[in-house]
């Protein structure tokens, strides 16, 4: 199905639409400039051509949770800057630097980390950022111990305080106020290190997607957008403020197979391990060469997930496998070959990884993110 695949499986991506929602989140938080977080393989859309996809659309610039995410960037002759959103290790930090990505620091041993990296290699000064915790509570250095780090960089002579920022935890919950302590507690910092006579941060920046469209104190220098550069709102109570905006995002992401085998079961015969669901009436069965291995989980059985088949919403027949599902055409004369949709469109009918994440008591970050690399990518301009 994919080309230079055997596999009847496949997952699209169409690169238009990351370069146009590029575009359109650019748009909405100029004149802060535009992040495109590629972490995670591009949240399983495939990092090296969105990177360069979201470039094209109007991102400068790239992050990434870990050192060799930037590197396979770099590798496939992406020049654009990269920001590494964790601290790295000892070997990690150096080989940031002879990529030239740009670490995050929030601790006294990622600074002497970072100082012995960049006094190894020479040149420089070699930037940092420094990531301030105002509320999560993940990773980042405490705001009343922010000057003493920052200090630490400015005094090394190997390393340059190229920005400071920090994550939001509620920015989606856009009546919570919680967001607006964020941004005081993160100013207050820009504060305090003025008042100390520390260097200027190059740079501020706080908002994720919610934060860049349901936010508009937190978009600063620039906005790290992830999910919204995908097409998915980061949250129902974001989406008025985007159709506010006249903003409209394209999902990006489908994913599809063909129907391998086909089998007519009658009333009572089950399906799979542990025979849990008696057919009610005669069944066409067709399995699909997709399963847990590939991202499917095994709950989505039991919560009643659906799949498309000729246009039509099909209920799973039994228990997900690692291979393999079975879906319950009943009154339909599907064949093998026959195309099966588990998101995207298929003529009037459409399921998207919020559909998927409804069903199972998850975030569409988590849907598309798990699809497995065995299913082959297949990018479409």
């Amino acid at each position: 199905m994919a080309e230079g695949s055997r596999r009847p499986a496949r997952v699209e991506v169409d690169l238009g639409a990351i370069s146009e929602n590029a575009a359109v989140l650019a748009r909405i938080a100029a004149p802060a400039e535009l992040c495109a977080v590629v972490k995670a393989d591009a949240y399983g859309h495939g990092a090296v051509p969105v990177a360069a996809a979201a470039l094209r659309g109007g991102a400068s610039e790239l992050a990434v949770a870990l050192v060799d995410e930037g590197v396979e960037l770099r590798e496939a002759g992406i020049t654009a800057p990269i920001l590494v959103l964790s601290e790295p290790g000892r070997e990690a930090m150096a080989e940031a630097f002879a990529r030239r990505l740009t670490p995050t620091i929030y601790t006294p041993d990622g600074v002497a980390l970072a100082r012995h990296a960049a006094g190894a290699r020479g040149g420089g000064p070699w930037p940092v950022e420094v990531k301030v915790d105002t509320g999560m509570h993940r990773v980042g250095v405490a705001p009343s111990d922010a000057p003493g780090l920052v200090a630490a960089v400015a005094s090394s002579g190997v390393l340059a305080f190229g920005g400071l920022w920090t994550h939001f935890a509620l920015a989606d919950e856009v009546d919570d106020d919680f967001t607006e302590l964020q941004i005081e507690r993160f100013l207050g910092v820009r504060k305090a290190l003025a008042d100390a006579g520390l260097p200027d941060p190059g740079r501020l920046h706080a908002a994720n997607s919610a934060g860049a469209i349901a936010w508009p104190a937190a978009r600063f220098d620039l906005v790290r957008c992830g999910i919204a550069l995908y097409g998915y709102s980061p949250g129902r109570a974001v989406t008025p403020r985007l159709e506010a905006a006249g903003a409209h995002l394209r999902r990006a992401l489908s994913w599809k197979a063909r129907v391998t085998y086909v089998q007519r079961l009658g009333v009572g015969e089950a399906v799979s391990y542990g025979l849990r669901s008696p057919l009610e009436v005669p069944s066409n069965v067709a399995t699909v060469p997709l399963g847990y291995g590939d991202g499917i989980p095994r709950a989505y059985f039991e919560r009643g997930g659906e799949v498309l088949v000729n246009g039509r919403a099909r209920h799973l027949a039994g228990t997900v496998t690692m291979d393999q599902i079975m879906v319950d055409c009943s009154g339909d004369d599907v064949r093998p070959g026959d195309e099966v949709v588990l998101i995207g469109s298929q003529g009037d009918a459409r399921l998207t990884a919020d559909d998927w994440a409804d069903r199972l008591g998850t975030i569409s970050y988590e849907i598309i993110t798990r699809i497995g690399a065995r299913v082959p990518r297949v990018h479409l301009p």
